[in-house]
């Protein structure tokens, strides 16, 4: 079924810097692979929001921080489970700049998120205590941006927390599956796909655009 691209649609690309695809510090498989239809499906769109993950050094979520192992330890924070990655995007570092070949100029605005050193903020409307927000929610309903297709970086953590908080919001969320890749940590993309179902998150390919 296709889909209409109304006026008050936006379209949100998550997280496309270098150390999110191949060759950083945080690499998502075949990342990059996706770079070239982002870019043919933002023109299609008349408004396009960028994000970047912004960390200071001594993230909480950095591995190195707590002496412990990246993918594989956690440690508990005040909102819950952190996972811990390896040191990425850091704020000022080439691997924070988003990738040479992520071509929008048109795009209107670039949120950055997780710059406190004390949380973490996979979505790109709250970050991971729930309850802070970005100030995403509050720009897109000034500018009567309603309908959201997300792409992107990571699909089982980034982009799906994104769609799933943006829905919890009442915006209308839908999820670009092609255009998006996993990081697929054990049962994260299972997870993430069962709460796209109880949060009413659509899943589209981007030949329905």
């Amino acid at each position: 079924m296709a889909h209409e691209i109304r006026p008050t649609a936006a379209l949100i690309v998550i997280d496309m810097q270098n150390d999110f695809l191949p060759g950083g510090s945080l690499a998502v498989a075949s990342g990059d692979a996706i770079l070239p239809g982002i870019n043919a499906l933002a023109g299609k769109f008349e408004h396009v929001i960028l994000t970047q993950d912004w960390h200071p050094r001594g993230h909480i979520s950095f591995a190195s921080t707590h002496g412990k192992q990246a993918f594989v330890d956690s440690v508990e924070a005040s909102y819950g489970v952190q996972h811990l990655w390896p040191d990425h995007c850091v704020q000022g570092t080439p691997g924070a700049e988003l990738h040479p070949d992520l071509d929008i100029p048109h795009a209107e605005l670039i949120l950055r998120k997780g710059f406190r050193v004390g949380i973490d903020s996979y979505s790109a409307f709250t970050e991971n205590d729930g309850v802070t927000p970005t100030g995403l929610a509050g720009y897109l309903r000034e500018r009567g941006l309603d309908r959201l297709y997300f792409v992107g970086v990571a699909y089982d953590f980034c982009v799906g927390f994104s769609a799933i908080a943006a829905a919890k919001l009442h915006f209308e969320a839908v999820v670009v599956e092609d255009l998006s890749r996993a990081v697929g940590l054990p049962g994260t993309v299972e997870k993430t796909n069962a709460e796209f179902e109880i949060h009413n998150v659509h899943r589209i390919l981007s030949s329905s655009l």
